[in-house]
């Protein structure tokens, strides 16, 4: 009302202005006191916002990159951030998976128990199947088992120190008892027979099915309960399957690189052979990673004999055992006897006591004959 009274006081000094167009003047200075008042109240709100889009956009180390550019930018960028974040989380599931691998490399089977192979008819079999095979791929020989080192795996576990060791030679040594009692005094004859492979990476000489086999997996499974109560973990769940193996890639590290698998069509004319057959009558407890016998044959911790084979069929390194004894001891007579016969011709020849008794037994009987004539 005052500023109405003002206005009208104020109508002389302005020439011929209706009063609808003094009404709408006013209106316009209220509007633009009232913008006013609008502007200065977000400035005290917001007073970041004072710098302009373009002065942020000039700050911007892409200032002069293409919009759509900047935008694939960002885009880009997001998406690597997402892909950090999944970078981030697949580390923690490789960290995790790392710190498994780790913990299962330490249980890594160091150790396991063996069948040994002693028969020389199975043995020279797969030397000649190994030599078919080499003719074909000189490379496969790296892949060779050696004869000396054929064996049937019973079953594996990991030995971290001598005290477990010391278990597990225990565990063996029990074995013997439910061994025995589950041959009952049968004599258990394996037959090798056919060849077979695992995934074309590993090639192995079959087990023929037969009452001994299902024999030999009952022991093994009977053994693997022995070693469990004794807190030792012998390797894997799935169901045992006994083989011989003769050649595997893993042997070396060079040779995987080389050969990815192994043609079956290698040894394809010794796809039924007849290898022959191993009378069971010994296990062993043997070491993967220590050094091996001057035979080819692993070290061995403890070893359990059994069966009819040790008392009626002595096994190779038995006989080789009593032929050298037996050559020892005819050896030693010899020179015991040569040398006894050297002594008696020394003494003929020198003046040894034996010769002067001999002469002088010679004297008194000529001095006896004279007196007698």
């Amino acid at each position: 009302m005052l500023l109405f009274e003002q206005t009208e006081q104020r109508k002389p000094v302005i020439c011929n202005i209706h009063p609808s167009d003094l009404y709408e003047l006013e209106n316009i200075q209220q509007k633009k006191i009232f913008e006013g008042n609008k502007e200065e109240t977000q400035q005290r709100e917001e007073p970041c916002a004072a710098p302009s889009v373009d002065f942020l956009m000039a700050e911007m180390p892409f200032v002069d990159t293409d919009i759509e550019d900047e935008c694939a930018m960002y885009a880009t960028s997001e998406l690597s951030i997402k892909k950090k974040r999944k970078r981030t989380t697949g580390r923690e599931i490789e960290e995790g998976s790392e710190r498994k691998k780790k913990k299962n490399k330490q249980y890594q089977p160091n150790y396991f128990i063996s069948l040994p192979i002693t028969n020389p008819k199975i043995t020279g079999s797969i030397q000649a199947v190994q030599d078919a095979i080499i003719q074909k791929d000189q490379r496969l020989s790296k892949a060779m088992v050696r004869s000396g080192s054929l064996h049937v795996t019973m079953l594996v576990m990991h030995l971290s120190s001598e005290e477990e060791i010391r278990i597990a030679v225990g565990a063996l040594s029990d074995s013997k008892i439910f061994v025995d009692d589950l041959l009952k005094g049968k004599r258990v004859d394996l037959s090798f027979q056919g060849i077979d492979h695992f995934r074309n990476q590993v090639g192995f000489v079959n087990l023929a099915e037969n009452d001994h086999t299902t024999l030999l997996k009952e022991i093994a499974e009977t053994m693997k309960k022995i070693f469990q109560e004794k807190g030792i973990m012998t390797g894997e769940e799935r169901a045992f399957k006994p083989h011989l193996t003769f050649m595997k890639l893993s042997k070396s590290t060079e040779l995987r690189k080389q050969v990815k698998k192994i043609d079956s069509s290698l040894y394809e004319d010794f796809k039924n052979h007849y290898f022959g057959n191993e009378i069971l009558h010994r296990f062993d407890l043997c070491a993967m990673l220590k050094k091996k016998q001057p035979n080819g044959y692993y070290y061995c911790e403890s070893s359990i004999v059994f069966g009819e084979k040790q008392a009626a069929e002595p096994d190779d390194a038995e006989l080789v055992s009593l032929s050298k004894r037996l050559v020892e001891n005819a050896v030693l007579k010899a020179v015991q006897q040569y040398l006894e016969e050297t002594q008696n011709k020394s003494r003929q020849t020198d003046g040894s006591p034996a010769k002067t008794e001999e002469a002088a037994s010679g004297s008194k009987n000529e001095s006896d004959n004279g007196n007698s004539k």
